[in-house]
């Protein structure tokens, strides 16, 4: 007996042999896009990008306030300066644009954004979803890396464009530089690229300890306060080491070679200080890569 007609042919059957659609791949630019929204889709990001760059230039302006005001209100030249010497000569403009405290903060603050990247995925677990839809990890952390990069180098360009240019013309009566005074372009040059090499070394802190206390304390230990412990210069092995910390190699960058300094035992070299900006940075991408890439999520 034959089945009744029911009009509608019956539904094709799938060939056994034809493959499933596979997902497009994700290309880089995708994965840099999409860095970048989950970056600034954090409200903390534009808080510390804005009040950072307020704070740091802040300190940088105020000190060449006070110094211009020093040398308005000074009456005689002081004691121990030679008669006919100019009083500008006690202090250096250099150091009124690039202050150690307005550094370092700037230190602190880009080397908590670039931990923030990491611990921000771990703590939420949006980490999961992130590599269940790119295995490739690598690729991730490459893209974080590059967003990281060119973000804090723009905060660190705006920065020092600011604290150079408005602490100079503060200090235009009394020996302000310019950019093309010697020294100067490297000064503004090393200021701007501490940024990123923070932010980087942030990065690498964030993907080692995956938290966001830690990784903030970690970043303020090695960044601001391990320096601090390799400044004697009584053993060379001590000095040398304080020699190949980024804020020690920044110190060198920002002097002013036309003011004299105290002479100093185990001097970095300006050939050394850069080599520790490159390798420094080469390193933190390296260990980020390798933790985030060989540890479970």
């Amino acid at each position: 007996m034959s089945a009744p007609a029911t009009g509608r042919a019956p539904a094709a059957r799938p060939r056994p042999d034809t493959p499933p659609t596979a997902e497009p791949r994700a290309r880089f630019r995708h994965l840099l896009a999409a860095e970048w929204i989950a970056l600034w889709s954090l409200r903390s990001t534009h808080w510390v990008l804005w009040a950072g760059a307020a704070l740091v230039s802040g300190i940088n302006v105020n000190s060449a306030l006070s110094n211009a005001r020093w040398l308005a209100d000074m009456p005689e030249p002081p004691p121990g300066l030679e008669q006919g010497a100019r009083p500008e000569f006690l202090f250096d403009p250099l150091t009124s644009a690039f202050t150690t405290p307005a550094w370092q903060i700037l230190m602190v603050i880009a080397g908590s954004l670039g931990a923030m990247a990491v611990f921000g995925e771990y703590t939420t677990g949006q980490i999961r979803t992130t590599f269940a839809a790119v295995p490739d990890r690598r690729a991730v952390v490459a893209a974080k890396a590059s967003v990281l990069a060119a973000v804090t180098l723009a905060l660190g360009t705006v920065v020092t464009a600011v604290s150079f240019g408005v602490t100079q013309w503060i200090l235009r009566d009394h020996d302000g530089l310019s950019v093309t005074s010697p020294g100067a372009l490297r000064a503004v040059a090393a200021s701007a690229l501490l940024a990123p090499l923070c932010a980087l070394v942030g990065l690498a802190l964030g993907a080692v300890i995956r938290h966001a206390a830690g990784s903030v304390a970690a970043v303020v230990g090695v960044l601001v306060l391990l320096p601090t412990l390799f400044l004697g210069e009584t053993y060379r092995w001590v000095k040398e080491i304080g020699n190949a910390m980024p804020f020690n190699a920044w110190n060198a960058l920002v002097e002013n070679p036309a003011r004299d300094h105290a002479p100093q035992k185990y001097p970095v070299s300006l050939t050394e200080a850069w080599t520790v900006f490159g390798v420094w940075a080469l390193v933190a991408v390296a260990v980020a890569v390798v933790m985030t890439d060989r540890r479970d999520v």
